[in-house]
Order: structure tokens, then C-alpha cells, then sequence
């Protein structure tokens, strides 16, 4: 009898982490290996916001604190909500974890059964399918074609929805391909929620400041009627470069919100104190840097994008934000590498793309999508150059 619990063996390790994981090991035995596989920014937190973790160590800030938040950071969201989002929510509809994967996690744990199903658009960030299934549920994965600009249609949502369903996961923008969801498309899947009032909505709004050309940001509690069947997740470690200060939020129905307290009180506790200290910074300080990193990653987005699409046999949308492209290599998908192999499936792409050109990228399956690689371009234009030069030169040397 196996000691591993039978749920755990139903889950995989986060195929970006072991990517991540791999390149590192790579540059360590001497690789010159060029990581486009974290979802990371390579920006640094910006220095107020250093400044406030280190005046909260200086005056003592280092104790437990209220498991789901201070009263300080709970307030900074409020706030946050209603200047940029026009939504209100008091600091009892709101929650703070470590990082936004632990507050959706939490979420997850408080809230489904055996039997209970959860609709997860495909491409999907690597993580959804795997903690609904920890939480003992079944995800309904909705493949979304690149013809439809890997977003989920009112059609498809209509047709998969069922007694069992309890949650629809909407990610925009989204990783791993950038995707933004319109206004006009959030409130068509709406229509469809109206229809079935017992699915409620978690809405991944982690890269809400990272969108370019003039795109309209939008999110689904914003429509009044269905506000209070949405939980809306969101943190500070990707529009202010502070993923590993581990600080995630999520705000929603009191109900909601206290079950994920719950949770958190037997698992984790409170996030880093410190940490919330710099998150009420994020978030009150300054905002203007947002705006002149996002012109930097719209600038290695236009590149990037341009640079696939000059390679036969790759072709790659333009995404609205987030800092990811999600270009097809099924063009390729047959042909053979300089060592013999044949490439039969986007796994084997990658996994030679970096075994003979140092380029550490995720394949498309790991995100629900065959046929496809994901490339972060949160790195440097310079890195970015040499990095598109060599999946180029990969893939003429494909015979």
C-alpha cells in the first residue's frame, strides 16, 4: 500500500516550475541557456516599495497578523477596487494569501465537492485543473481554437454548463497567450451565467495592468447583477515585479471570503507581514511605472511577435497583454532534428529546441492546447534577440 495519498497521484508538477527548473540546472553545468519559460517580470520592485518592507522591519513589523490581512492592506484593496475598477467591497469581502495561485487554492479547498465541476478554458494557466482536482472536484476543460483567439464563446460556455457546475475560471488577461477578453465578450458569457444562477465566476485579474494598444480593461463584477456571484482574485506580484514577496487578494461574498479564512487559519496562516506592508505601498504609492513598463513589454511584444511569424512554419498572434505569445509550431510538428529525432509532438519540439539551441520555452499541451509553445518576453530586448535568432536557426535546421 502506497503511503501517497490516492488524490495527490491524480496531479502533475507545474510543467512551467520544471521548465523554469531545467534551464536552471542547464546554466549551472555551464549552459548559456536563455529562459523564456517563467512567467516573471524582469524588472525590479520598485524602490518605495522597498522602502516600506524595510521601514516595517526597522519599527518591528515582524509579528503574526490577522490571518487573512491587515486591516491597512485590506484597506489599500478596497480602495483599490473602487478607484480602478468602480467596485466596492468592505474589508470583510476581502482576503490576502501567499500569492495569488494560494488565495485561488484556498478558494478551491473552501468551496467544492466530489462530484462538483469546474469549467476551465483551454489554453489555461498550468495550475487550474490541478488544484480543482485536489479539492476533489472535476475540471471541464473547453478547448478555445486559435481561430477564436483562445477565448471562451457564450456558445461553448452554454454547451458545457451542468447541474454539477460550480465555478467558470475567466482569465484575462491571460497566461499563457495574452488574451484579453472584450467587454461586449464578458457581458455575451453573462448572459449565459444569468441563465444558470447556480455557477458562480472566478475571475484571474493577476495581470489586469499589463495590456497594450489601447485596450479596455474589463472584468466580469463589474456588471451588477452577477457581482455577487464572482470572486475576483488580482495581487501586486506582476504589474509591481514582486512575485516573490508572495502577496495575493481576492474579494467576493462575505460567505465566500470567511470559508477561505478558515482554510488559510489551518494551512498557512498569515502572509509575511513585511510583505503586506510593501503590498499597502504598491498600492497607495506611486503608479506611474506601470504605464512605462508596460510601453517596454508592448515594445518586446511587437518584436517578439514579428520575429516568430518571419519563421516558416510558426505562426503567432498578436495578444492584447499580459507578457506572453502562444505561437503554433504545428508547421513543424513531423520534421526531424539534427540528431535524427522526429518531432511528433509540441513536447518533443521544446525539449530539443533546448537540448540543441539553448532556448527554454513550455510546450503548449502543459497549458490544455497541443500544437503550440508558450514564450514569456519578460526578459531583456537584448536576450530576446539572441533567443528569436536561435528558435529561427532551430527551425531551418528541421529537415
Amino acid at each position: 500500500m502506497s503511503i501517497i495519498s490516492d488524490i495527490l497521484k491524480r496531479i502533475k508538477p507545474s510543467p512551467t516550475i520544471a521548465v523554469t527548473q531545467k534551464a536552471r540546472e542547464l546554466k549551472a553545468a555551464g549552459k548559456d541557456v536563455i529562459g523564456l519559460g517563467a512567467g516573471e517580470p524582469d524588472f525590479d520592485t520598485p524602490d518605495n516599495i522597498k522602502d516600506a518592507a524595510i521601514k516595517a522591519i526597522k519599527e518591528g513589523d515582524t509579528k503574526y497578523t490577522a490571518v487573512d490581512g491587515t486591516p491597512e492592506l485590506k484597506k489599500a484593496i478596497s480602495e483599490k477596487f473602487k478607484r480602478e475598477n468602480n467596485l466596492s467591497y468592505s474589508t470583510d469581502q476581502i482576503t490576502v494569501g501567499a500569492g495569488g495561485k494560494h488565495v485561488i487554492y484556498n478558494l478551491m479547498m473552501a468551496t467544492l465537492n466530489k462530484g462538483d465541476e469546474v469549467i476551465i478554458p483551454a489554453p489555461y494557466w498550468v495550475s487550474y485543473p490541478d488544484i480543482v482536482m485536489l479539492a476533489g472536484a472535476n475540471p471541464i476543460v473547453v478547448e478555445c481554437s486559435e481561430e477564436q483567439g483562445f477565448k471562451l464563446t457564450a456558445k461553448d460556455l452554454a454547451s458545457v454548463i451542468t447541474n454539477n457546475t460550480k465555478w467558470v475560471i475567466l482569465n484575462s488577461p491571460s497566461n499563457p497567450t495574452g488574451a484579453c477578453y472584450t467587454e461586449q465578450e464578458i457581458r455575451n458569457l453573462a448572459q449565459v451565467l444569468r441563465r444558470n444562477p447556480h455557477v458562480s465566476v472566478l475571475s484571474d485579474d493577476i495581470y489586469e495592468h499589463i495590456i497594450y494598444d489601447n485596450f479596455k480593461f474589463f472584468t466580469i463584477a463589474q456588471i451588477p447583477e452577477l457581482k455577487n456571484k464572482v470572486v475576483t482574485m488580482n495581487g501586486v506580484s506582476k504589474s509591481y515585479a514582486m512575485t516573490g514577496w508572495r502577496i495575493g487578494y481576492a474579494a467576493g461574498e462575505k460567505e465566500i471570503i470567511k470559508a477561505i479564512s478558515k482554510v488559510q487559519s489551518q494551512s498557512t496562516s498569515n502572509p509575511s507581514s513585511i510583505s503586506q506592508a510593501a503590498a499597502v505601498e504598491a498600492l497607495n504609492g506611486t503608479q506611474d511605472f506601470i504605464s512605462i513598463r508596460s510601453k517596454s513589454f508592448q515594445e518586446r511584444r511587437d518584436f517578439v511577435v514579428s520575429s516568430l511569424n518571419d519563421i516558416d512554419g510558426i505562426n503567432c498572434l498578436k495578444p492584447d497583454g499580459a507578457f506572453y505569445v502562444f505561437p503554433s509550431c504545428k508547421g513543424l510538428i513531423g520534421k526531424k532534428d539534427k540528431s535524427g529525432k522526429k518531432l511528433e509532438t509540441d513536447t518533443d519540439f521544446v525539449q530539443s529546441l533546448l537540448e540543441n539551441n539553448n532556448v527554454a520555452v513550455v510546450q503548449g499541451s502543459a497549458f490544455g492546447l497541443d500544437g503550440y509553445f508558450r514564450v514569456s518576453y519578460a526578459t531583456s530586448m537584448e536576450k530576446l534577440k539572441v533567443a528569436m535568432e536561435r528558435i529561427k536557426s532551430f527551425c531551418e535546421s528541421l529537415s
